[in-house]
């Protein structure tokens, strides 16, 4: 079937609506690296990276980005690019009548319940830009500052009202369309935060002792990499790119057909490994500078830098821009996410776009309530052991990506025509392709043990 004919039949037959897309190179390496970069970037591979010992982490990370991430990535691009629909809707066209179109599905529950706990996390970042101009952390101590996150996680109304003003921003722009919502903000987003991740990466280096951050960072010491170190830089360097639950594959569908998707993947996981290394640069000769702990675990963004900025000529200033940073790296990968959602929606159930983003930006928020209030009200409320906060975490990471992210190197190594591969990534051979053996072997062996050792590790079987 032709890209026309996609453009205006499913493979059931079903009438499309007509379907958005990207108006630019530039808008769709900003739209997608956007989705890529968000608290995993800036919140968590800074925390985990000084858990598992810093440089030998970095190394180990940014080998199973190349091994492993870029191809992942690239596969997503080309499901969605040869099949024009959404990630549900693309299995469906690609291999119709088959139960493949269920690895869709899982992308889509998989973006439904990551985001319920995203925008929690998120309306956090968004009051904490609120607390740091009321300069809230003033005369506060490490303890202090712990007291005031968990008391403002676990208050009960005000991080849900939060977590609502998160989401009716995502709601706006995604409402605004492809080009004119998700690729225009994206244009503005993305300059912005790579701009005050620059400044504070001068202030950081900058500060007397920051050297030894440097060091810890960017000079591997290997006798301090340990087994559940190597995991979790494989684990992270999958999770990172926003792979396994349909983003790609959504943004893919929106990718026109003269572009080089091998090119744009490559492109995206420099700028999403790029972000991660500078939000590193801001944060640990800050911490070095100031004698704190490198392992200070997830509370690193929340409790730890506070601390730090109080500590900090000018730290006044510097806390308002990184949890400006913080919000904006967040939007960025809500927008995409929530896009997932609403592209099945709008042409699967044929809903507008702007019914489909307003049922489901309630329906997610409506989830996320009960995770933020299981950090409070509901703390005590347990399914398998877990809150509900925890729970929608470790379902969505121990099971639904992993297994999304195994499904999709299956279908594209084994299952897809090599040749329909081939011709989908040189643009039916307009283009050189050197690297498509190599891509394949990724594809059917690599990426999927790789992707199982997570997932075995994930669930506790190895």
């Amino acid at each position: 079937m032709d890209n026309n004919a996609r453009q205006t039949n499913a493979g059931s037959g079903g009438k499309l609506p007509q379907r958005d897309s990207f108006g630019s190179k530039l808008g769709i390496i900003a739209a997608a690296a956007g989705s890529a970069i968000g608290l995993g970037n800036i919140w968590k591979f800074p925390y985990i990276t000084g858990i598992f010992g810093g440089g030998a982490f970095l190394v180990v990370y940014l080998v199973f980005i190349l091994l492993i991430g870029v191809g992942v990535m690239l596969a997503e691009f080309l499901i969605g690019r040869m099949a024009q629909r959404n990630a549900v809707g693309s299995f469906r066209e690609l291999k119709p009548n088959s139960p493949w179109q269920y690895v869709g599905w899982m992308g889509v529950i998989a973006a439904f319940m990551i985001l319920a706990y995203y925008g929690v996390v998120a309306g956090w970042t968004l009051s904490y830009i609120f607390k740091a101009i009321m300069n809230a952390f003033e005369g506060l101590d490490p303890d202090g500052i712990g007291t005031l996150f968990n008391n403002s996680i676990s208050e009960g109304l005000t991080p849900i009202l939060w977590q609502i003003g998160f989401m009716a921003i995502v709601a706006w722009v995604v409402i605004a369309g492809v080009k004119d919502g998700i690729e225009k903000y994206s244009k503005i987003l993305m300059p912005l935060l790579l701009v005050i991740i620059v400044i504070l990466d001068i202030r950081a280096i900058t500060l007397p002792g920051a050297s030894a951050g440097l060091e810890f960072l960017f000079k591997p010491d290997f006798s301090k990499l340990t087994g559940d170190g190597i995991l979790s830089a494989l684990g992270h360097a999958f999770f990172s790119l926003s792979l396994g639950m349909g983003t790609m594959i959504t943004y893919g569908s929106y990718i026109g057909k003269k572009e080089n998707l091998g090119v744009t993947a490559l492109q995206v996981s420099i700028a999403d490994t790029l972000i991660a290394l500078l939000a590193g640069i801001a944060i640990f000769p800050a911490v070095f500078a100031f004698g704190i702990a490198t392992n200070s675990g997830p509370g690193l963004v929340f409790v730890t830098l506070p601390n730090v900025f109080q500590q900090m000529p000018g730290g006044y200033i510097f806390a308002i821009m990184f949890f400006v940073l913080l919000a904006v790296a967040a939007l960025t990968s809500a927008i995409s996410i929530l896009e997932v959602v609403v592209a099945y929606f709008t042409e699967d159930l044929n809903i507008s776009r702007k019914k489909a983003t307003i049922i489901s930006t309630v329906g997610i928020t409506a989830a996320g309530v009960l995770t933020s209030l299981a950090q409070g009200p509901l703390a005590h409320v347990k399914v398998f052991g877990l809150n509900f906060f925890d729970l929608f975490d470790w379902i969505t990471a121990n099971l639904l990506l992993p297994l999304g992210g195994l499904f999709i190197c299956l279908f594209v190594g084994w299952i897809l025509s090599p040749q329909k591969v081939k011709d989908e990534l040189s643009n039916n051979g307009e283009i050189s392709i050197p690297y498509f053996g190599a891509f394949m072997i990724i594809m059917k062996i690599i990426a999927p043990a790789g992707i199982a050792v997570v997932f075995l590790h994930g669930i506790g079987m190895f």
